[in-house]
């Protein structure tokens, strides 16, 4: 898979390859893809949809990820990047995928979408840490009024070490623009890594000094792979408790444990909405026990989703679907009942689009054993649920 998802060679190239094409597409690619075209991207949410999810967090699978000796050589170009160098068609191409996206997304969906995917213009920025060109800024504008208008988050994604600030900065920049009433725009935020907890404080206190809603997606973690590892936390047991402690103090509003005000700052919280994208089933538990006893109270409720990758953790995301269904059933009107809101993670695009996309698959997610004991006993439980029921009529 490492090899097909860099390699330039013409016969390995799942879009020219027609056989290629045939077996990946029937295999790695319908498992953890939404489609190649609109057609088969808006038969699979539907086919999402009537399972029971809430919605589906839709991005195109375009993106770019940086070698070693790539990253070496963006940090050579100098700050002022001459803007007759800027590739506009890069931008236009990127900002046409991203606005076809969300016209297969309806009220309520996500919209993931990543700088990178905007070429190698905005990466050289992105890596200096610089501001966005007016092309690249006009895009991400146009962008975020079509999500508005359509009532759909854009979470910008995390991605390599090396151009994460520069994504953090444009995304507070675009976030304190369109999030003054609710979030449009959400920061990702990946627990695996050492700086997040202060990063993460450090645009609560913008928000709040701002006056907008701060989005936050917290995920664990997808470059490992690729990024330095003194970056990261020591053990998995870290990463784990750096992601249910900050949604802890999140779903809350309250600054705690490893969420602690900036020094001289109020420890005021602000407005905040949350997409939980995991696969670990312990933290899912801990956010939904947390959210139905905020419910019991009268306790104020964030906004918030879960979020699992299509492909991946089905036995997670089940669950958060059954619930919700027997609750609505039951307790359709009932305010001191928590609804859980499960959404689904497709992308979509081309097979070579996706490549890189599949490799992340197989890096990520270290902790894959113990959730596939997880989804055993879920498996086994529900066998047994179904075998009771048979035998009683």
């Amino acid at each position: 898979m490492n090899f097909l998802a860099h390699t330039t060679l013409p016969l390995f190239n799942p879009d020219r390859n027609p056989l290629l094409h045939f077996l990946l597409k029937r295999t790695f690619y319908a498992q953890f893809c939404g489609g190649e075209t609109p057609p088969e991207v808006r038969r699979t949410i539907a086919d999402f949809k009537n399972i029971g999810f809430e919605g589906v967090i839709l991005g195109h699978a375009k993106e770019v990820v940086l070698s070693k000796e790539e990253a070496e050589s963006l940090s050579a170009q100098p700050a002022a990047i001459d803007q007759a160098q800027v590739d506009a068609g890069e931008v236009a191409t990127w900002k046409e995928n991203t606005i076809s996206t969300i016209e297969l997304t309806q009220r309520g969906d996500y919209v993931a979408l990543k700088f990178s995917g905007a070429g190698r213009q905005a990466l050289r920025r992105l890596k200096a840490t610089v501001t966005c060109s007016p092309e690249f800024e006009d895009a991400v504008h146009d962008i975020c009024k079509r999500a508005a208008q359509r009532g759909v988050g854009l979470l910008f994604d995390a991605e390599q070490a090396s151009l994460q600030e520069g994504i953090d900065n444009w995304t507070m920049y675009f976030a304190k623009l369109y999030n003054k009433e609710k979030a449009v725009v959400y920061g990702t935020y990946q627990a695996y890594a050492k700086r997040t907890p202060s990063n993460l404080v450090r645009h609560l206190e913008l928000a709040r000094r701002e006056g907008f809603v701060l989005g936050v997606k917290l995920v664990r973690g997808a470059y490992m792979g690729s990024d330095p590892r003194e970056l990261f936390w020591g053990t998995i047991d870290e990463t784990h408790k750096c992601y249910n402690n900050i949604a802890r103090a999140i779903m809350q509003k309250r600054y705690q444990g490893i969420l602690q005000p900036v020094e001289g700052a109020s420890v005021e919280f602000p407005r905040v909405s949350l997409v939980l994208a995991t696969h670990n089933a312990e933290s899912v538990r801990l956010a939904r026990e947390l959210r139905d006893e905020q419910a019991r109270n009268g306790e104020e409720r964030i906004e918030l989703a879960y979020g699992q990758l299509m492909g991946m953790a089905d036995n997670v995301s089940c669950e958060v679907v059954q619930t919700a269904r027997t609750r609505r059933e039951s307790h359709s009107s009932n305010p001191d009942v928590e609804v859980p809101k499960a959404y689904k993670y497709l992308v979509w695009g081309r097979m070579g689009e996706c490549m890189k996309y599949l490799l992340r698959r197989a890096h990520e997610n270290k902790d894959a054993v113990s959730r596939t004991v997880e989804a055993r006993r879920a498996l086994g439980r529900e066998l047994g649920i179904r075998a009771a029921f048979w035998r009683s009529i």
